[in-house]
């Protein structure tokens, strides 16, 4: 059931030699009922897509032609001070259905050597989450802390779309063999000159609860405080088919303490694995 996009337009000539005929041909007509003749129309090809937002739109129908998807997620996080490093590592496969919309993710965290499993499904606007202790927690997706657990590959064209809205000048389109790329970027600056970019506010969101833990252990920088070190978003499209291959999220804090700059980043990548079919729905006993 897969849509590919690529457009049938194999419209063959008539290029068949008339010997002995007018050089002049006649468009094609078409005869009515009552038999009339028309000329015929040829029905034009759709235009192929030229800017960010044409390739926006084509991966929205790509995505929406199948009821689901299946995407593998890694990730890592660190926190590094006079060179001791805190890491964590996450791997998870997340399966996504259109109509119901919703989200399954099920993978694992490993942090100062331990691994812990993690559940989490979307349903209905409300996340539920198991961090391997056996019982669930449950909250709006819309909640800060709710949003940060959960990783949708295909929302990631409504956070493009919206860089392309808010600054065109942010997104660059790179075509490169079979794959059109769309980024944006952000070298080292202080995280109060570019703080309201829509791709920076989701870093600030990924980092405000270490920066709190920080904070609470008597770390006194603010968010003006902070340096953006580095920042890249890519969301990368088959060139054929116009799906989503994959989607790249990753940045970097400097935070100062004591005359010196703790460094926090995170880096998240995750990967088409093909077509979904089946249904999402809470194991029994969750509510």
């Amino acid at each position: 059931m897969r849509v590919n996009y690529r457009f049938a337009a194999l419209v063959v000539p008539l290029a068949l030699s008339m010997v002995g005929c007018s050089s002049e041909v006649e468009p094609a007509k078409s005869v009515g009922a009552d038999g009339s003749t028309s000329p015929e129309v040829k029905k034009s090809e759709p235009a192929k897509p030229v800017t960010a937002e044409d390739f926006l739109d084509r991966a929205e129908e790509a995505m929406a032609a199948e009821g689901g998807w299946t995407f593998a997620v890694k990730g890592a996080e660190n926190l590094v001070f006079q060179g001791r490093a805190s890491t964590a590592s996450y791997q998870a496969t997340i399966r996504r259905t259109q109509d119901p919309a919703a989200v399954h993710s099920s993978g694992s965290v490993v942090s100062k050597g331990k691994r812990k499993s993690e559940e989490i499904f979307v349903i209905d606007g409300t996340e539920y989450v198991n961090e391997g202790r056996g019982s669930w927690k449950h909250g709006p997706v819309s909640d800060p802390d709710m949003k940060n657990k959960v990783e949708d590959p295909v929302a990631a064209i409504a956070e493009f779309r919206k860089y392309v809205q808010e600054s065109g000048d942010d997104v660059t389109l790179t075509k490169e063999g079979g794959k059109v790329r769309l980024q944006v970027r952000s070298g080292s600056q202080k995280l109060s000159e570019v703080r309201d970019r829509a791709f920076v506010q989701k870093a600030i969101r990924e980092l405000k609860p270490t920066l709190e833990q920080l904070q609470n252990a008597g770390v006194s920088a603010t968010e003006d405080q902070l340096t953006l070190s580095r920042l890249e978003e890519t969301l990368t499209l088959d060139r054929e088919t116009y799906r989503v291959e994959s989607h790249r999220f990753r940045f970097g804090f400097l935070i100062p303490y004591g005359g010196q700059d703790i460094t926090f980043g995170q880096d998240v990548n995750e990967e088409n694995r093909g077509v979904f079919v089946g249904v999402i729905e809470l194991p029994a006993g969750v509510n």
